[in-house]
């Protein structure tokens, strides 16, 4: 495994000077690589297309049903049971289910789409560093470690991407040769530094 230092830019032309500036610094070609990141939810990394085999925002939908459901049956037979003696056993019995139904489908559409938190802070006994989602964009990856990379490496790379504006600048562990982050998941929880 590689230590690897990496950054996101808005336009291609960025990380594209970026990529010089590394190598005038004494970067190889080969340990520095310039990528696009999908935003999330577009890797591909099923057959039929995404990055997970359900919607991360519906994962608590059926958890919300059920409690929705519960709750609107409860109201739906307190309703029957008040117009009992207008609508008669059936009444009460059809107010439970409608209350059932529409509960069920309130605390499924209440439960969808909340906002996964993933920003946390780590202390690792180094420094405390901010956790967070990997965002789309242009990604330039350096190795910052190995016999062909330059004195002070990490360090050198950290100030050339903050130098060109680098946003998220990131510490990874990867496998990165030949131009090619090999083993990069979109996925991963990046470790800003």
């Amino acid at each position: 495994m590689n230590t690897i230092i990496a950054g996101r830019f808005e336009l291609q032309d960025q990380g594209e000077e970026v990529l010089r500036a590394l190598q005038q610094a004494g970067f190889p070609t080969a340990a520095m690589t310039l990528f696009y990141v999908n935003p999330d939810g577009q890797h591909d990394l099923y057959p039929i297309g995404g990055d997970d085999d359900d919607s991360p925002g519906a994962r608590d939908a059926d958890k919300g049903a059920a409690t929705g459901g519960g709750l609107g049956a409860a109201a739906g037979l307190a309703v029957g049971a008040a117009a009992a003696t207008v609508a008669g056993p059936a009444g009460i019995a059809a107010a439970a289910g409608v209350g059932a139904y529409t509960g069920s489908l309130a605390g499924a559409v209440n439960s969808t789409n909340k906002e996964s938190e993933v920003d946390e802070a780590v202390d690792d006994g180094e420094s405390a560093r901010k956790l967070t989602e990997r965002h789309a964009g242009i990604h330039v990856a350096v190795r910052v470690d190995g016999a062909d990379a330059p004195n002070d490496a990490q360090a050198l790379a950290l100030r050339t991407l903050k130098t060109h504006a680098a946003m998220d600048i990131e510490q990874a562990e990867g496998l990165l040769e030949d131009g090619s982050w090999k083993d990069f998941d979109p996925r991963e929880v990046v470790h800003l530094v």
